[in-house]
């Protein structure tokens, strides 16, 4: 079985086309600027690139796109389009009736339709990326991987808002979660990296990237997470605040004679790193040239977003009534050395001890990075939610036949 891996954006398309016989990457790229001028798709085979520019109008045009490159004569990995057994496709929002991922059907496509207005952003590109994968490729089955699946395990008391219920029955505001397929990816990684059965463990897994969240893991399900009803909650990320105070926003409103539409541009794209730093929304411009060794505000930038860290990460021991591992992933959480030796400073209460020479020499592949004595297992796992979303809709498709 060879399925492709789909991951529409309003302008542009993720993919990766994978050999689930050995779970080998036969060829990956990326399509961006779809609909804009310049439009261009980046195809990688071993290891060598291919770019080709050229105009896109649409989705149906970029995923035909895709299709030639994996047709290719030069490049291409497969010989007839016929060899792609199954699309898998992430979704971000599935809202409250799938805890799964399921088999694309019109039931499923009109659940993704229903959740647009919780996800405005996403969910209308996931459609138009469905529906012409469908035209194209009418053979094949698609699968839907749902962001906040795996957070569907949730207990109400974590996922409930203190507002009255008629806005929750009304509109479905709750917690959500969000990089589900991501958690799940890890947290399962993770327990067979310390031979150990998921069912049997309590984790806290952070994903620290530009967008970032942390979830408690226990016993291979998410029992709260940080992300709530929108990706802007939670911890501080690249351009978004995080939890705060929701009087900011009326008073923002108030004093800057300003619409919700603006406070939310505010929130999610000039906040976060990018606005306490006054440099750059990415991590690593923060931490090169010594910015946090001279740079007040870059200082209180990487200071701020380790400190709501270490704060998701007591607060989920304590409701989990202990830690077994705790697990870094996502770009930052992968590779920055240093910001997971700050998070880790002074938790020996917890149990977490990590080793200093460990954590420096990380190479981008499964890594325990605890002390000798540590109670708990400290572990460096890369993510891989193209793989995840590859493997349920192998497992989903099977059944087909």
């Amino acid at each position: 079985m060879k399925n492709l891996v789909i991951n529409c954006g309003s302008s542009s398309i993720k993919y990766q086309f994978i050999d689930m016989a050995d779970e080998s990457v036969l060829a990956k790229g990326l399509v961006e600027r779809i609909g804009i001028k310049g439009s261009v798709i980046t195809h990688k085979v071993n290891g060598k690139k291919y770019v080709t520019e050229t105009p896109m109008e649409d989705h149906k045009k970029a995923i035909k796109l895709v299709l030639d490159a994996l047709l290719n004569d030069e490049y291409g990995v497969i010989k007839n389009i016929d060899e792609i057994s199954a699309v898998g496709h992430r979704i971000v929002h599935g809202g409250e009736k799938y805890s799964s991922s399921a088999l694309i059907d019109d039931d499923v496509m009109k659940s993704i339709e229903e959740c647009v207005s919780l996800a405005p952003l996403h969910n209308p590109a996931h459609i138009i990326g469905i529906n012409a994968c469908r035209e194209l490729m009418p053979k094949a089955p698609m699968v839907a991987v749902f962001d906040t699946a795996f957070h569907q395990t949730m207990p109400d008391y974590a996922y409930m808002y203190a507002i009255p219920n008629e806005y929750y029955k009304k509109y479905k505001i709750r917690k959500y979660g969000f990089h589900g397929t991501s958690h799940k990816y890890v947290s399962r990684t993770a327990a067979e990296f310390v031979g150990r059965n998921v069912e049997d463990l309590k984790m806290v897994v952070c994903h620290m990237g530009n967008g970032a969240s942390i979830t408690a893991v226990q016993n291979g399900e998410s029992v709260d997470t940080s992300m709530g009803f929108t990706p802007l909650g939670g911890l501080v990320m690249g351009t978004r605040s995080g939890d705060m105070d929701p009087a900011v926003v009326t008073f923002l409103m108030e004093k800057l004679n300003i619409s919700a539409s603006e406070v939310n541009t505010i929130l999610n794209k000039k906040s976060g790193i990018e606005g306490l730093s006054e440099i750059s929304s990415d991590m690593r411009d923060i931490k090169k040239g010594n910015y946090v060794d001279k740079d007040p505000k870059a200082i209180l930038a990487y200071s701020v977003f380790n400190y709501k860290v270490k704060q998701f990460i007591g607060s989920y021991t304590a409701i989990m009534n202990g830690l077994d591992c705790l697990v870094f992933t996502g770009g930052i959480g992968e590779n920055s050395f240093e910001n997971r030796r700050e998070i880790c400073k002074n938790m020996e209460y917890l149990g977490i001890k990590i080793d200093d020479a460990k954590n420096d020499a990380t190479m981008g592949v499964p890594m325990d990075i605890s002390a000798e004595g540590s109670k708990v297992r400290v572990l460096v796992i890369p993510t891989n939610e193209e793989l995840m979303i590859a493997r349920d809709t192998k497992d989903i498709v099977s059944k087909l036949k």
